[in-house]
């Protein structure tokens, strides 16, 4: 069992950055890939990013790709959402998610293991 709690979520403006950390409990969080997902209200929740086991492979959606960086800290048992040059769009509710696999995927359903969510919101 894996319980993950996000935090770092807020309000800030178009261009600004802001970082997501999940801390996940369990002694066994090196054996799971991790993701970061995003639900905007009235819209089905995406892929945002995922990284595997080692943290050595890590794949990003399209949108977000060469403006958020996935990262992880076995030691410390937490994954981080590292986001720059935010847009009003990414604006969402963003979920951690593990998978009891040491390879990730990007499909949601992969995912065992949900946060509770952190909300994002990004101003014009």
């Amino acid at each position: 069992q894996v319980q993950l709690v996000e935090s770092g979520g807020g309000l800030v403006q178009a261009g600004d950055s802001l970082r997501l950390s999940c801390a996940a409990s369990g002694r066994t969080f090196s054996s799971y890939a991790m993701g970061w997902f995003r639900q905007a209200p009235g819209k089905e929740r995406e892929f945002v990013a995922a990284i595997n086991w080692r943290g050595g492979i890590r794949i990003y959606a399209e949108s977000v790709k060469g403006r958020f960086t996935i990262s992880r800290d076995n030691a410390k048992n937490t994954v981080y959402l590292e986001m720059n040059s935010l847009k009003p769009e990414d604006t969402a509710v963003y979920y951690c998610a593990a998978r009891s696999s040491k390879f990730i995927s990007s499909s949601w359903y992969d995912y065992n293991y949900w946060g509770q969510g952190t909300q994002v919101t990004v101003s014009s």
